[in-house]
């Protein structure tokens, strides 16, 4: 069930962009693109692959230089961060990769465990095992705690990395294609995920995806990056009123073919 579009406080900023330009060689992917992100939504950033959507999620946490303009995420200048503001900033940060990015010798309680004893030293066993348990229970996976990555389907592999994100508790979560290569069911439960830890952790988040299911389903604002730009921005149904041929024929693509 798509969910329910929420009130958003406007006056509250999580991810400010101005005039963000980055290319690669001759390859001009993002054009003086302006966005702003607030707290407590959701917002998709839609496009087919290759239109830089990636490339901007990457910047946002820091993990690629623009070339130009300006980027504010939880409050703090990223290009003005050294390393080590880099890295505080970074655990204010979820990261949902494509892959989901587990670690195939470890089970899934050690790819949890991970991050958490990387970065929070002074934890007792028990605070780790509550941790553990917690963020696994927010993707209903608690059963696999002893399993390895190996053995577990795509959707849950999705769903774990997912979960090692959350056990840090972010501010901000970025989801990079996150139904890309999964069956239909499996992501209406990916799109039901990304909604439920919204309400449940009170997240903002950016979804990059070329899903418009998932777009329909998770967004509370759509922009469409075509062509290094932004084209249309807002509700589904706003961005998809238009007799632009660009964005159209993306949604026929989507929905007829």
């Amino acid at each position: 069930m798509r969910k329910e579009i929420k009130h958003i406080d406007t006056s509250k900023l999580a991810v400010s962009i101005r005039k963000l330009e980055k290319s690669f060689g001759d390859n001009h992917v993002l054009r003086k693109i302006d966005l702003d992100v607030y707290q407590g939504e959701n917002l998709v950033v839609l496009g087919r692959s290759g239109t830089g959507k990636s490339v901007l999620i990457k910047i946002i946490a820091g993990l690629l230089k623009p070339d130009a303009g300006q980027v504010t995420v939880l409050g703090e200048d990223v290009a003005a961060l050294d390393l080590k503001q880099l890295r505080a900033l970074r655990l204010k940060i979820g990261f949902s990769f494509q892959n989901s990015a587990l670690y195939d010798s470890m089970t899934v309680r050690e790819n949890l465990e991970f991050p958490l004893l990387r970065n929070s030293k002074n934890l007792t066993r028990a605070q780790v095992n509550k941790a553990v348990e917690q963020a696994l229970d927010a993707v209903g996976l608690r059963q696999t705690i002893a399993q390895l990555p190996s053995e577990l389907s795509g959707g849950q592999r999705k769903r774990i990395g997912i979960a090692r994100t959350l056990i840090m508790q972010p501010l901000l979560m970025l989801y990079d294609e996150p139904t890309a290569g999964l069956d239909p069911i499996t992501s209406v439960e990916i799109n039901n995920l990304i909604n439920e830890v919204q309400r449940l952790y009170n997240t903002t988040a950016i979804i990059i995806t070329h899903d418009l299911t998932c777009a329909k389903e998770t967004g509370d604002r759509i922009a469409v990056l075509l062509d290094g730009g932004f084209a249309r921005m807002g509700s589904f149904e706003e961005v998809f009123a238009t007799e632009d041929e660009r964005v159209k024929s993306f949604y026929d693509y989507n929905f007829i073919n």
